[in-house]
């Protein structure tokens, strides 16, 4: 059998890895971060009515620009946002590659905090964006003096920032936002993919928009819209970013039958975000049992929450899946991520913690 390697693969291809998370048939799935409840039957209702629509004219091409869908993330986002300032593609890691192809590519360089998101260098390699990997606090904080050092001494063309930040949960202070977008000549780039689950209080970088024309913030509706298996992602920018972006995106990116389930979800959204609420409580529980039971535990914005296991956490991950529990190793050496299930998922998995840490 041929290997990719004896292929003639680009060289900075060579060796790597394809992005995935272990997909296990086990009771309790808590491993990649998605909605844990399902989609509530009006809403399927209202999706089936749209998607039945369209069939009739599946032989013609979808609208291109997607522009009612657009439209309807704009009105979602609020902030004063048109259809012009909102581009939307299959997921949020479908509109950063695209971002990458307009303003990186090979000869331009993209700077990242982690432990952050491992697509991210991914989306750079695939299109030929030379990564640079800054490293965060030792508390997994960032502080606007140390970006801003890192912005200075390596000049980016593009600026990847995660809030709340993926694996370890915490949103950013706006003001390392605003020090970043003083201190980068290039694009500044804020993933929000996990802004809905946010503690009361935190402010998207969405307000900061108005008079920064470099910023973008991406958004998706795999997470707390539940539309993981739909496949929709979106960001908010200056219209002109959005003009670019077009120069790159393949036609027709979106089908009609996406296009049109998507705006039946953003439609129903109040249904949809309806469970969000359940969701933090469960987030909030993780993290407060664990704490009470000696464990370390980063504080979270999102829907997961990252905690300690000891030197060992390969080990710790397996114990977990012994026990009919799948979460996630991202490879910090000594950390392991839980998404926030249901109730009973959630104590599933504080009763094996309780055996294992």
């Amino acid at each position: 059998m041929t290997a990719v390697d004896d292929l003639p693969i680009r060289d900075d291809l060579r060796g790597q890895t394809p992005y995935g998370a272990p997909q296990l048939d086990v009771a309790v799935r808590l491993n990649t971060n998605e909605h844990a409840f399902a989609v509530p039957q009006p809403v399927i209702e209202e999706m089936r009515k749209r998607l039945d629509a369209e069939l009739a004219d599946l032989n013609r091409y979808p609208d291109r620009d997607a522009v009612g869908l657009r439209t309807d993330l704009a009105s979602y986002l609020g902030h004063g946002l048109g259809f012009a300032s909102v581009w939307a593609a299959n997921g949020s890691n479908e509109v950063q590659q695209q971002l990458l192809q307009a303003f990186g590519g090979p000869g331009r360089t993209a700077l990242g905090f982690g432990p952050s998101y491992s697509m991210h260098p991914l989306l750079a390699a695939g299109t030929g964006t030379r990564w640079i990997g800054a490293l965060r606090d030792p508390d997994f904080g960032l502080r606007a003096d140390a970006a801003v050092a890192e912005i200075h001494r390596h000049d980016p063309d593009l600026v990847f920032l995660c809030s709340p930040n993926n694996p370890t949960g915490t949103a950013l202070d706006p003001a390392v936002i605003d020090a970043v977008l003083g201190a980068a000549r290039g694009m500044v780039l804020v993933d929000e993919a996990y802004f809905e689950y946010a503690r009361t209080g935190t402010r998207s970088a969405i307000e900061l928009l108005t008079g920064h024309p470099r910023l973008v913030v991406t958004r998706t509706m795999s997470k707390a819209f539940g539309f993981a298996g739909g496949r929709l992602g979106y960001f908010a920018a200056d219209p002109a970013v959005v003009d670019a972006v077009q120069l790159v995106r393949l036609p027709y990116h979106l089908s009609a039958l996406t296009q049109a389930a998507a705006r039946a979800a953003v439609s129903q959204s109040a249904a949809l975000l309806a469970t969000v609420e359940k969701i933090k409580v469960q987030r909030d529980r993780i993290v407060s049992v664990l704490r009470d039971r000696g464990v370390r535990v980063a504080d979270s914005d999102a829907n997961f929450v990252l905690f300690a296991t000891g030197d060992d956490q390969r080990a710790a991950w397996q114990a977990f899946l012994d026990r009919g529990v799948l979460i996630r190793d991202v490879g910090l050496t000594g950390w392991l991520r839980v998404t926030a299930g249901t109730e009973s998922e959630t104590t599933a998995f504080l009763n094996a913690a309780e055996e294992i840490l």
